[in-house]
């Protein structure tokens, strides 16, 4: 290990160390939000914004949730082009890796049915998913393709991310509910609670901004997009 002249370790090396961590927080956070959106699904009390879409989509078509969640972010990441946005490393990262998780939880968690099993679910899933949201995002790999989309009709159209965050949220809601996704009190707690518990735990996991480098599609615009729900 190089070290300079103190004892220290050099830069280059305090640096890829901080790289480590970064990625570490971005692939376990990812993998956290896909394992908690599926205790949500297995709750059965409602599910966030584009999971009611996911689920809907999947009751018609026959996918599963996760592979739909996959298809949906490949197919937000497209409407990035017009709006000239720049996926990170985790835009690209959350695409795959939110789906996969959410299926092999799926797999590994049984159905509940009765509702002292079925709250604790829920409960659990709206935490671990602020949990997630913190780590993934802290890392500053480049936000969501859902949130990079919010972000990029706020620099088009001169709109405040909330009302664009409120409108797409709707239209999504509205939509998976039709096609048959879960809407319920655990939509409405979602919505109330993930604004908290996401800047609570992006300040916990937050790496220390001269360390963080310079990335490409950095993840403040996703934190400003969750914070100005």
């Amino acid at each position: 290990m190089s070290r300079a002249k103190s004892g220290r370790p050099t830069t280059g090396t305090h640096g890829g160390r901080h790289l480590t961590r970064r990625l570490c927080q971005l692939y376990a956070g990812l993998a956290l939000y896909g394992a908690s959106s599926a205790l949500l699904v297995r709750s059965g009390l409602g599910l966030e914004p584009w999971n009611v879409l996911h689920q809907g989509i999947a009751e018609r078509t026959g996918m599963s949730i996760g592979v739909v969640s996959i298809f949906v972010g490949a197919a937000v990441l497209l409407l990035w082009i017009p709006l000239r946005q720049r996926p990170g490393l985790g835009t690209v990262s959350n695409v795959f890796v939110v789906g996969l998780a959410m299926d092999g939880t799926l797999a590994l968690v049984p159905d509940a049915h009765a509702l002292g099993i079925r709250i604790p679910l829920l409960v659990a899933g709206i935490v671990l998913n602020g949990v997630a949201t913190g780590l993934y995002i802290a890392a500053k790999f480049g936000p969501g393709p859902r949130d990079g989309l919010m972000t990029g009709l706020n620099e088009r159209t001169g709109r405040s991310i909330r009302l664009m965050r409120t409108l797409v949220e709707v239209a999504v809601v509205v939509t998976g509910f039709v096609l048959g996704g879960t809407v319920g009190v655990g939509t409405v707690l979602y919505a109330l609670c993930i604004g908290p518990l996401a800047q609570f735990f992006l300040r916990f996991f937050a790496v220390p901004a001269s360390t963080a480098g310079r990335v490409v599609a950095s993840g403040e615009p996703s934190e400003q997009a969750i914070l100005r729900r």
